[in-house]
């Protein structure tokens, strides 16, 4: 399989604004990247409005509700409310904590599931992926970290950074609250520098990196002394949250190596983080650090020398000269002749909750029961995604996902003899064996909306034509979609397949010719799911 994911070199080098046709190939490649699958007319709709106003509306975020309270194990909240501000009840809180996690995974793939054009969700796991913070023992803190996440997802990257850094959930995960002046952790220094700001960069001496040295690391893990999580698993406190505590701060002059040009942190209190914070993104590293883990996320994982000494270079320039704001570097990027290029259109394989909602958000498959059977559905879609490697709020290790940073192979990882075999039964499952189920309902490809969208559903041809062009990054060879027009019509003549659309749609209630048409493009799309090309973006 691996020749079917080769990338070549790309042709353009240029951040240059795209001068080339705005058709629905272009469309269609920016809409997969953006999204977790586009629809036909959403590709429609992006060739009207033209790159810019997309590009714009694709850098917008929605507001979102919060989860809700949807089994009777809450004991605190209201079922249909919310329990985010709610304290634990005095009995029974595991159980509480239990209901409000799966409320809270649910929730997640509820927004996944939107057919809003905003590139937030992409961002909120871009995100996730970077500070890759696990579920804490309280959700309300689990809740309020990922709300950083998306409340800055396409705003100032320095701001992320420093309330990320106070954020109760990451204060427990990578134990600031347990850093004081008396015992000092550098657990979560340590990653300022290598995973979230900088990077570490090639080993120049003992304890000498690139990028900074270990004495750096133990000079930030003063800093950052004195913060705290409270409200945890609390009976009384509506919610959790970081305070400073004075007596554990350590209140002297710390000074950071040549690397930051000896800058010397003096004592500030509950403001001193930041300090450090500013410092840190005083070195034109941190730009390029960044800029490199959002081109290998939308654009390829290959990064070149030449792509390094250009793109990155120019991206960087750009995250730099707007005070580290990250909506203007996408915006270029998404606007470039680089992005474009006919040779980066497949070269990602799509990740497990790229794979599983291009297959539902595509088709136009939303479960449509009440709140607590929407949930019970979304979350058998949690932990399906995990079954193919992506438990999203478990990354499983505090540098994410591997397939975002293991060489050579980079996004292959998600294609392994396990996980592809795993793909094939869920599309088999989701396409033509009745989707995932609870109590009787389900959650599948909705087979005939679908097939009504499409340009002409009553030509074989155009149908096969519209399914390419949604699912296929850079087409499909003349056999395989041979192949597929085949199991569309059943190896008859066009105009049957015509006759038997007409029939259906003249009656569409019925399920005598409802049935038979369902069925076709069930197995058609089944097949689809299954070929190498369809596992790329």
């Amino acid at each position: 399989m691996t020749n079917d994911f080769e990338i070549n070199e790309p042709v353009s080098l240029s951040l240059a604004p795209y001068s080339g046709q705005w058709t629905q190939d272009e469309a269609a490649h920016l809409l997969r990247r953006a999204l977790f699958g586009p629809t036909y007319q959403q590709i429609q709709d992006a060739v009207s409005n033209g790159m810019a106003a997309t590009v714009i509306q694709l850098l917008t975020t929605t507001p979102v509700g919060n989860p809700e309270v949807v089994s009777t194990d809450e004991g605190v909240a209201p079922m249909g409310g919310t329990w985010v501000s709610s304290p634990l009840p005095t009995s029974n809180a595991a159980d509480t904590e239990t209901a409000r996690r799966n409320s809270l995974a649910a929730w997640i793939m509820q927004r996944l599931n939107s057919p809003v054009i905003s590139i937030q969700e992409q961002m909120c796991l871009f995100w996730q992926n970077h500070f890759a913070a696990e579920f804490t023992f309280d959700s309300r803190a689990t809740f309020n970290y990922h709300e950083v996440i998306r409340t800055h997802c396409l705003g100032n990257f320095k701001q992320l950074v420093k309330d990320i850094t106070i954020d109760p959930n990451m204060l427990l995960f990578l134990s600031g609250n347990e850093n004081n002046q008396f015992d000092p952790n550098e657990n979560f220094a340590r990653e300022l520098f290598e995973l979230y700001t900088i990077g570490k960069g090639p080993q120049i001496g003992p304890g000498d990196y690139t990028n900074f040295k270990e004495e750096d690391i133990q000079e930030a893990s003063k800093i950052l002394t004195g913060w705290v999580a409270l409200g945890l698993m609390s009976t009384t406190e509506n919610n959790t949250y970081s305070e400073f505590i004075p007596f554990l701060h350590d209140t002297s002059t710390k000074t950071l190596s040549e690397h930051f040009d000896f800058a010397s942190i003096t004592p500030n209190g509950a403001n001193e983080y930041e300090d450090l914070i500013d410092v840190i993104f005083l070195q034109d590293e941190v730009a390029n650090f960044i800029c490199r883990k959002l081109y290998r996320w939308f654009v390829n994982y290959d990064l070149t020398s030449s792509v390094e000494n250009t793109i990155i270079a120019e991206m960087a320039e750009t995250f730099r000269t707007n005070n580290y704001e990250i909506e203007p570097v996408l915006s270029e990027l998404f606007q470039s002749e680089h992005f474009y290029d006919i040779a980066l259109r497949g070269a990602i394989i799509r990740n497990p909750l790229e794979y599983l909602f291009s297959i539902l958000n595509s088709t136009q498959a939303s479960p449509n029961y009440s709140t607590p059977e929407n949930y019970d559905l979304y979350l058998q879609t949690y932990g399906i995604a995990s079954t193919v490697g992506m438990n999203y709020a478990q990354p499983p290790s505090v540098g994410g996902w591997t397939a975002y940073y293991q060489a050579p192979s980079f996004s292959q990882l998600w294609v392994n003899a396990t996980y592809i075999k795993l793909r094939f039964n869920i599309s088999d499952w989701l396409a033509f064996l009745g989707g995932f189920t609870s109590n009787g309902n389900n959650f599948e490809v909705n087979h005939l909306d679908f097939l009504d969208s499409l340009s002409l559903p009553a030509d074989p041809n155009a149908v096969i034509d519209d399914i390419i062009l949604v699912f296929y990054p850079k087409g499909l060879d003349s056999t395989k979609r041979t192949t597929l027009k085949t199991i569309l019509t059943n190896g008859l003549p066009d105009f049957e397949w015509t006759l038997q659309y007409n029939e259906y749609a003249s009656d569409p209630t019925n399920p005598v010719v409802s049935d038979p048409v369902k069925q076709r493009i069930a197995l058609t799309l089944a097949q689809a799911f299954k070929m190498p090309e369809f596992q790329t973006i």
